[in-house]
């Protein structure tokens, strides 16, 4: 895995215009700037394979990498800055302890909170598409609340801690069906913080389960208990890995559908990121639930083994594996590389061989 990424390094010098985000339909690299919510996850998989490898030309590359997303840290129109920030200076600090990094993670935290409503108890996702939602939330907005939470124990102020953990209840509340599945995006009235609609963006329709915010359904809530110990999102956590895992759309390799209520299945494309984001969360699950940790992780390794076979692995640097995607009714990344599906697959990974040298599974 690391060898493969150096080999990449020489092919893919640092700019920040060209930060990896997927691959076209022409083989060609889709390159973002720091602007773009994926911007974090390249240097973050730097780092981590920086971890595993001990290697500091790997060391190098995430730090140049990661420097090019420092000024996300003031945008005040994305809520993805946990994306952004975290996944890139988070395990940055992690490793190195710097304390310029400590810093960047604080203020971005202090700018996505502004996005936060106290009415309706959430942080805003999106800003567009104002002819339509008034306050949209969407599931994938769970995967912030880590640097928020994080953020508490950094500084010691707990006004980011209260901020997540009102927006995974309200969350909770309103975009959890009774199944445990979610819906992706929640619009809230401002001025009363009731529901207006429920909608989807990247879904099939309203009412479907898009995968891969049904594997945010997973992670977003593990992360939830384990930063705050409240077995309501414990029980969701769970209750979202056994609508994922026992799905009878599943396939056998447990790489889902880009949706399980997709109209052609079989016949429609899978989605390796929301296999990898889904393993990585069973992970989490794994240390918080020891009563049903054995069959998470029978789940994760199935879906890792999937994963790790030469029908999901990437040849086309940077990436390491194919068969993701990005939204059908975007019509865009379909059926390609994406760099997030890489970033939580080695995340994965490196909590399973955690595990090993921990002698726990």
């Amino acid at each position: 895995m690391s060898e493969k990424a150096l080999s990449y390094l020489a092919q893919l010098p640092p700019d920040s215009m060209a930060i990896p985000r997927a691959l076209r339909e022409d083989g060609s690299l889709h390159a973002t700037g720091s602007r773009d919510w994926t911007s974090g996850f390249y240097p973050g998989e730097l780092w981590q394979l920086y971890e595993f490898s001990q290697d500091d030309k790997l060391a190098t590359a995430a730090k140049a990498w990661t420097a090019f997303i420092e000024k996300e840290k003031s945008d005040t129109h994305t809520h993805d800055l946990g994306f952004k920030i975290f996944c890139s200076f988070g395990h940055g600090y992690r490793l190195t302890n710097d304390p310029h990094y400590k810093e960047v993670i604080l203020d971005a935290s202090r700018t996505l909170i502004r996005r936060f409503n106290k009415q309706v108890g959430c942080i805003r996702s999106w800003d567009f598409n104002t002819e339509t939602w008034q306050f949209p939330v969407i599931i994938d907005n769970m995967m912030n609340l880590d640097m928020l939470f994080a953020a508490t124990r950094l500084s010691g102020d707990s006004t980011y801690y209260k901020i997540a953990y009102q927006h995974a209840l309200t969350t909770l509340k309103n975009h959890v069906r009774d199944d445990h599945s979610t819906y992706h995006v929640i619009d809230y009235d401002t001025l009363t913080g009731e529901v207006r609609h429920r909608h989807t963006h990247q879904g099939a329709a309203p009412e479907s389960a898009w995968s891969r915010g049904q594997a945010w359904n997973i992670y977003g809530f593990a992360v939830a208990y384990r930063e705050t110990e409240d077995e309501r999102f414990l029980d969701q956590a769970k209750a979202a890995a056994r609508f994922f895992y026992t799905h009878p759309n599943l396939p056998d390799d447990y790489i889902p559908y880009w949706d399980f209520d997709a109209p052609h299945i079989p016949n429609e494309p899978r989605d390796a990121s929301a296999a990898a984001i889904a393993s990585s969360g069973l992970l989490i699950l794994y240390e918080l639930d020891p009563q049903n940790r054995e069959q998470y992780l029978k789940w994760a390794d199935r879906t890792l083994l999937s994963l790790s076979s030469v029908d999901y692995q990437s040849d086309t640097p940077p990436f390491l594996l194919q068969h993701s995607v990005g939204s059908i009714p975007g019509a865009f990344e379909i059926d390609v590389p994406i760099i997030y599906a890489d970033y939580y697959y080695v995340e994965a990974l490196m909590k399973r061989r955690a595990l090993v040298k921990s002698k726990k599974g």
